[in-house]
């Protein structure tokens, strides 16, 4: 049966370009990638627009009813649920066919079809590769961070969202399999050349750890992508393995949310129980909590910035009403609608606002976001290990 989902969809890349953050554990995500100026590495598309939790949601029964009217004249059911779902003024509704739906769940696991590469538009407008997976398609064809991107099968890209610029490395729009060719237009330096790839299986692994020092009680960076599958019990053992005197830098920066489920066991690492978030359906009251037995002493600073969206932003703000971090960064996206997912006729899934989620001090994310304790900019890591550092956290 659905569950409750915390879902990320823009529209205009609404079909095959979403991320469904999930409150219970039998719906999924999708990977594209973000339009924010922030790096993405787990490719999720936005925009700035936000919706109050309940006002211009969308009917289920209409949407439905729609649906079945289509697929008795024989005409898409998904194509008229989104454009029922588009007149209802649910900005965050969002209405996926079966194809796109199975790709949701094999994102769940960090999996998806690509090339390999993220990117972002730099200030000089051009989209620039800023990483590239080791061993995927674009690494192999020698495709390197730096490399400006200009055109995907033939189609420039200047002027082009990064979502869609995105879109059409994965194929999403055309439905585009592993194995199918891509066409890059690509330039380093003086030198412009094509290089035609073949899409692949990919997986990433939402969770990094270093050392941010040489010494014993160096801090220890723990970068999260995303709240994939597996991620929060990626952060527990990181924490876990830390040396007893180091400080945690939880580098949330980017992280467009995943399974808040997910996030909800990575606030245990830091928590001894009690309330993580507050979510509302149809004005009844949820509740969601950490399991006890987390650290509750070593320092923990939380970098965020205004692509840390939905679920990094309930982590955020669950540690920071519980006093247990200080937030460093800048203002967080602000996404904190609830969707309730209905199954539609062709096996396609509707997703519709029915609430909003809140921190434990009973703050609203939504269309507002989180102001960290500590402003920065683009020397906010080197901000935050030092407010780590001033807390004993080590260096």
């Amino acid at each position: 049966m659905p569950g409750l989902t915390n879902s990320l969809v823009p529209r205009g890349v609404r079909r095959g370009a979403a991320l469904t953050l999930v409150f219970a554990s039998v719906l999924a995500t999708a990977a594209a990638t973000g339009s924010l100026p922030q790096e993405d590495a787990t490719g999720t598309a936005t925009d700035a627009r936000s919706v109050s939790s309940t006002v211009g949601s969308a009917d289920r029964g209409t949407i439905a009813e729609a649906a079945a009217r289509a697929a008795a004249d024989g005409k898409s059911a998904t194509d008229a649920a989104e454009e029922a779902v588009s007149r209802s003024g649910d900005r965050w509704g969002a209405v996926y066919d079966e194809r796109e739906y199975e790709e949701f769940e094999k994102a769940l696991d960090g999996s998806y079809t690509g090339v390999g590469l993220s990117a972002r538009r730099s200030a000089g407008g051009a989209v620039t590769v800023t990483g590239v997976q080791p061993g995927g398609p674009a690494d192999l064809a020698g495709v390197r961070p730096g490399d400006r991107l200009r055109s995907v099968d033939g189609k420039p890209v200047g002027g082009r969202p990064v979502a869609e610029v995105v879109a059409l490395l994965r194929g999403d729009r055309t439905g585009e399999a592993e194995g199918t060719p891509v066409v890059l237009g690509l330039r380093r330096g003086s030198r412009s050349w094509t290089e035609t790839l073949r899409r692949a299986r990919l997986t990433t692994d939402p969770v990094t750890v270093r050392r941010l020092g040489r010494e014993p009680s160096s801090a220890v960076l723990v970068k999260v992508d995303a709240f994939t599958r597996g991620a929060g019990r990626a952060v527990r053992e990181a924490v876990d393995a830390a040396p007893e005197d180091a400080g945690i830098l939880l580098d949330l920066r980017a992280n467009s949310g995943g399974l808040v489920t997910e996030a909800v066991t990575a606030s245990s690492a830091f928590l001894d129980g009690g309330l993580v978030a507050t979510y509302d359906v149809h004005g009844e009251e949820q509740a969601l909590y950490a399991e006890p037995g987390g650290d509750t002493d070593r320092p923990v600073v939380v970098l965020v910035d205004g692509g840390t969206m939905s679920a990094a932003e309930l982590l955020t703000g669950a540690l920071q009403d519980r006093g247990r971090a200080v937030t460093v960064g800048s203002r967080t996206f602000g996404k904190g609608a609830v969707q309730m997912p209905s199954e539609l006729p062709g096996g396609a899934v509707a997703e519709l606002t029915v609430g909003q989620y809140r921190t434990p001090a009973g703050r609203s994310v939504e269309g507002r976001g989180i102001t960290p304790d500590v402003g920065a900019g683009p020397e906010a890591q080197k901000r935050a290990e030092t407010v780590l550092s001033g807390l004993g956290g080590g260096s």
